[in-house]
């Protein structure tokens, strides 16, 4: 498929931009992408996804403005499509195109997808629109860090469903001979065939019990026709996930039975339709399956500077490195960047407060604004902090003068034991239930932790952390004000759902931009008149 072109010269009679142009405000992202799609978008930007021989594609301008569009109001790809045959704002903002410009089917936009997911760029959307910030002067050296549950798009499935639909995946990705074989050693009555759960009296508890067992072994049997041969890749994967559903969630007892265990397999996967998806915690009262969806912020202007996706389960410190690589990157400095004098600064939260990313924005001489969470005192027993932690001499000195010195293991964690000191101490009820008197563990990042919590106790940290952390939070809204291609993620896979999310903050990007009256002029570039 060769690289579609999209028309330069409107009838002036059929035009929507005659009719749209007094009905749509110029702060709106309808007014800005018709002034400025070809620029944001050019049809040459997508070149390297099309090839020189073959029909013409739907020109890629035009695509990227359906699908910044789609992501601004929530549609699927055919709503998306029906509001470009439909809706004259859709064909204004794609520069203006006739009222009976034709449209297109949905597939394109889904080709579309495929094609950036494979290319060198599958983010070029976000980051076109983000360079057009830079150059206007918008974003400074200042991030503010948070993540957002990403409602996964199938349905989290129980141990026996997942068994069964993992058999049912092998079966699928192997070929006629090599299925026939696997076939013949599965002993359930069950075709593997069908979805869903497989037919048992749920109320009788043996009922159960045994159907487990019999999943369990057919899983068995199955995973052993493959052991020492040379399959395909599909059939590799699907006996992957087989085997790790088979180990997670089942255990055998002494007489060899299969049993489902009475416990939470770390990194556990949830379904086979979407393996990458976890079950995640926002908060310890909050939980969700699916994905977390990461951003920095720049707080001056409100743009969206970097996104990231990964698994539910995942802490948001593993993904804060990615998030503020252009402020680690002593090289990226555009020279459009009004922030080249200000001192970089990262603002986050407790999950981002931990002594790798503190020792990480130290080094690169980042100013660290991110929230550390103080010593918890279980029980009302005295608390770390009311210890006095000696890393110079390597000593923990306790409520009662007691010292006792830290022993460090592999990786310079270590821990002070006050065993004996602590029988006869007067403290030992307010400090201690333990018969081995009270221990103090002391982490590689200690210095890094102690100095953090000792900066949030300034006034003036804590006035400009509250002042600028919850701008993400306002953020986190606007992507999220809508569950269909918002909240709930409308794809499967982290690539997909990442690429999506990026999406997503390209047209947040591209609103926040029409508010500041972004304008490109000839010979001074772009630049914010709000």
């Amino acid at each position: 498929m060769t690289l579609g072109v999209t028309p330069s010269q409107a009838d002036l009679f059929r035009s929507t931009t005659a009719f749209c142009e007094p009905r749509i405000g110029e702060d709106s992202i309808y007014g800005l992408l018709h002034r400025q799609c070809h620029r944001l978008f050019p049809d040459e930007m997508f070149a390297d996804l099309f090839t020189d021989v073959g029909r013409r594609s739907v020109p890629p301008m035009i695509v990227a403005v359906v699908m910044v569009l789609q992501r601004f109001e929530g549609c699927s790809d055919r709503e998306a499509v029906d509001r470009f045959a439909f809706d004259a704002r859709w064909k204004y903002a794609a520069g203006g195109l006739d009222f009976d410009y034709p449209g297109f089917v949905h597939t394109v936009l889904v080709d579309m997808r495929a094609r950036l997911a494979a290319s060198d760029a599958p983010d070029r959307i976000f980051d076109a629109v983000l360079q057009v910030a830079k150059a206007a002067g918008l974003v400074g050296r200042k991030r503010v860090l948070d993540s957002t549950p990403l409602y996964d798009a199938v349905a989290t499935m129980d141990t026996v469903t997942l068994i069964r639909s993992a058999i049912r995946g092998l079966l699928k990705a192997c070929d006629a001979q090599l299925g026939a074989r696997v076939r013949d050693v599965l002993a359930r009555d069950d075709d593997y065939v069908g979805a869903g759960k497989p037919a048992c009296d749920w109320d009788d508890q043996v009922a159960r019990a045994v159907l487990v067992d019999e999943l369990a072994r057919d899983g068995m049997a199955a995973l052993a026709v493959l052991e020492g041969r040379t399959v395909s890749e599909p059939v590799a994967a699907a006996g992957q996930l087989l085997a790790t559903v088979l180990g997670q969630d089942l255990e055998q007892d002494a007489d060899g039975v299969f049993a489902i265990a009475r416990r939470v397999a770390k990194d556990r996967v949830i379904s086979t339709v979407d393996p990458q998806a976890r079950h995640g915690h926002k908060t310890a009262a909050r939980s969700f399956d699916g994905y977390k969806g990461h951003l920095g912020l720049d707080p001056d202007s409100e743009i969206i500077t970097a996104t990231g996706v990964t698994p539910g389960n995942t802490g948001d410190a593993a993904a804060a490195q990615d998030l503020i690589a252009d402020l680690l990157d002593t090289d990226d400095h555009d020279a459009g960047d009004h922030g080249d004098a200000d001192e970089p600064g990262v603002y986050g939260d407790n999950a981002y407060g931990t002594g790798p990313i503190h020792d990480l924005l130290e080094a690169a001489g980042i100013d660290d604004k991110c929230k550390t969470q103080s010593p918890s005192n279980t029980g009302g027993l005295f608390a770390k902090d009311e210890f006095e932690v000696d890393l110079d001499a390597d000593t923990v000195t306790c409520p009662a003068g007691q010292v006792s010195p830290i022993r460090r293991g592999k990786g310079g964690a270590g821990t002070a034991r006050f065993g004996a000191a602590c029988a006869e101490c007067p403290l030992r009820e307010q400090c201690t239930t333990s018969a081995k008197g009270r221990t103090i563990k002391v982490g590689a990042y200690e210095r890094q932790l102690t100095d953090a919590r000792g900066r949030q106790q300034d006034p003036g940290w804590v006035a400009d952390y509250r002042a600028t952390r919850p701008k993400v939070e306002r953020k986190i809204g606007h992507l999220m004000r809508r569950k269909h291609g918002g909240r709930r993620a409308r794809v499967r896979g982290t690539t997909k759902v990442a690429a999506d999310f990026s999406l997503l903050a390209a047209a947040v990007n591209l609103v926040r931009l029409s508010v500041l009256a972004v304008t490109f002029t000839t010979g001074q570039g772009w630049a914010a008149t709000a």
